[in-house]
């Protein structure tokens, strides 16, 4: 893909962004963010349907939401509310849909976001297959690149910054590698990941529900505070999908040292995070990693075999 087709696809995302209808804090009369004091999630003011539980509707009762002109979750259709803006029509509403849907179906919204994930990355896994396809092929090409750096080592002159540049240039035509393609699909992973956030965040059934004895509101900090030891689990498991995750990406890039420092880097931030995320976001979070991890594992299988 061509630099200038980058920044228009670049430009594109963040016009979504710039044309949303995001999530807005509930807060009370001294504005401040209010949150429910049993599962330490913050609530947001544009909910999209009716919650459920009473201790949640008093809490948006008594901050003057009216929540009873809101459609009932299990009823939620797409054009519920009417138009709200590009973002929340065009992906919140859609994807808060499709959850409650299976939700609906599986009697479980924990279930429902387990299973829109996994349908949004099958959906997505031809792209993403070429992305981790090009890190198995910038690992094949990492010792070519190793002794081109080596080779133009402490120089910096123009001539031999230009020469060094094509020469890399000949090692990935060679190997048939397109670096910014390895760069399309994260792009696409961050709306992805706000709009989970978002839908989660904005549909009371889901962080009303309880999946495998986790409340999905809770977050696991308040659980552990609370003593309910569970929510270590989730942590722990977010830690390991993390790590393997990163781990498989990390073991295909050139400059692997400096990945490692950055892979480690990276998942001390994540668990700190979790801990602080709903369950819904840290189960999220969990199915999208282990999709990853068996994606990367049937590639590289994939690839040994040619």
């Amino acid at each position: 893909m061509k630099k200038n087709n980058l920044r228009k696809l670049i430009l594109l995302v963040f016009s979504v962004f710039l044309l949303s209808g995001c999530a807005t804090a509930l807060k009370d009369s001294d504005n401040k963010v209010v949150k429910n004091t049993k599962t330490g999630q913050q609530l947001y003011e544009n909910i999209l349907c009716q919650p459920e539980n009473e201790e949640i509707r008093t809490l948006y009762e008594e901050n003057n939401v009216d929540v009873n002109g809101l459609p009932k979750c299990k009823n939620f259709s797409i054009g519920s509310g009417g138009y709200e803006g590009l973002w929340t029509s065009v992906i919140i509403k859609p994807l808060a849909w499709v959850i409650i849907q299976f939700g609906n179906i599986l009697s479980n919204y924990g279930l429902g976001l387990i299973i829109t994930s996994l349908l949004i990355r099958l959906i997505a896994f031809p792209l993403s297959k070429k992305t981790a396809m090009q890190s198995e092929l910038m690992n094949d090409a990492k010792p070519k690149l190793d002794r081109l750096e080596k080779k133009y080592e402490g120089k910096t002159d123009q001539e031999s910054l230009m020469k060094k540049q094509q020469e890399m240039l000949m090692i990935y035509k060679e190997y048939n590698i397109n670096p910014i393609s390895g760069c399309i699909f994260a792009l696409i992973q961050i709306p992805l990941f706000i709009g989970f956030l978002e839908a989660i965040n904005r549909v009371p059934a889901i962080f009303e529900e309880s999946l495998l004895g986790f409340q999905l509101g809770t977050t696991p900090m308040t659980g552990l505070t609370g003593g309910n030891y569970l929510y270590i689990l989730l942590t722990i498991i977010v830690g390991v999908s993390t790590f393997f995750s990163l781990k498989l990406n990390s073991s295909s890039n050139p400059n692997n040292e400096q990945m490692k420092m950055m892979s480690r880097i990276m998942l001390i931030v994540i668990l700190f995070t979790s801990l602080f995320m709903t369950s819904a976001l840290n189960i999220y979070w969990i199915t999208t990693n282990l999709f990853t991890v068996v994606q990367n594992l049937l590639v590289k299988r994939k690839k040994e075999r040619i």
